[in-house]
């Protein structure tokens, strides 16, 4: 392989960061946007030159209000789309939320219309199916206190 063909081939994909937060009832924080129909996490896409995780607590503050720690790798789901291309989705543990990050939450109100705590077993009515399986992952991986690697939410078959 010449190294104008390496060039042609390495991936763009789209990549985007968000994060799990809870409360005291282990409750998932979903957010309402603005321009979808079903509910989603907080996060969005990651910038030029930004990390996962910069961007994670970057949109993290601009759609919710609030600068919490945001804590380990949950899962990193490689989602394909066929409007969009390749996808490179990060999901972060933001922890259970303390009190004063609690009553600091203020959706901005342009991206995010609502911010609100849900069961685990709600996300599948809830959220779109993809994303759906990724956050029953990541709360999985939460548990087992290690990251997963997905594909369209799911593990592998088999990871050669």
């Amino acid at each position: 392989m010449t190294e104008t063909e390496q060039e042609g081939r390495p991936a763009r994909p789209r990549m985007a960061a968000g994060a799990l937060f809870f409360n005291d009832k282990g409750h998932v924080l979903l957010v309402r946007p603005s321009y979808k129909p079903k509910w989603e996490i907080p996060g969005g896409y990651i910038e030029e030159g930004e990390s996962p995780l910069a961007a994670c607590r970057r949109e993290v503050e601009e759609e919710l209000g609030i600068t919490p720690a945001i804590g380990p790798l949950l899962v990193v789901d490689w989602a394909p789309n066929d409007a969009e291309g390749d996808k490179v989705l990060y999901v972060f543990d933001g922890g259970e939320l303390q009190p004063e990050d609690l009553n600091a939450i203020k959706p901005d109100g342009e991206e995010v219309l609502a911010a609100e705590f849900h069961p685990a077993d709600a996300v599948d009515q809830l959220l779109i199916p993809r994303l759906a399986r990724r956050v029953k992952r990541a709360i999985t991986a939460r548990h087992e206190t290690h990251p997963q690697y997905l594909e369209h939410g799911e593990p592998p078959s088999s990871v050669t």
